[in-house]
């Protein structure tokens, strides 16, 4: 028999084994919960500004690979850089 029938992957097979131990609960009023995180992310990636910038054509068309091997538009790719950042979590080479 398969250690693995279902084929989770690693986080899931994670998941799993807290869930088995009993480790895991339910969030008490977990609609209200979820309403609050909801409305978190909601005002945390609220986009209420628009800026246009000129850049060269290879860099847009590199732009557009990346964004294409990860599955989503090259503006979202470009604004989703950004805000890792100036969130810091990707650090700037000097």
């Amino acid at each position: 028999m398969s250690k693995n029938p279902m084929q989770l992957d690693k986080e899931e097979l994670e998941i799993l084994k807290f869930f088995e131990a009993g480790s895991i609960s339910s969030i008490p009023n977990v609609k209200r919960e979820k309403r609050e995180m909801e409305e978190a992310a909601r005002s945390t990636l609220q986009k209420d500004k628009r800026i246009n910038i000129r850049i060269s054509s290879r860099d847009l068309e590199r732009i557009q690979m990346r964004a294409a091997r990860e599955g989503v538009p090259y503006q979202t790719y470009i604004s989703s850089s950004l805000h890792k950042l100036v969130s810091g979590r990707i650090k700037e080479v000097v």
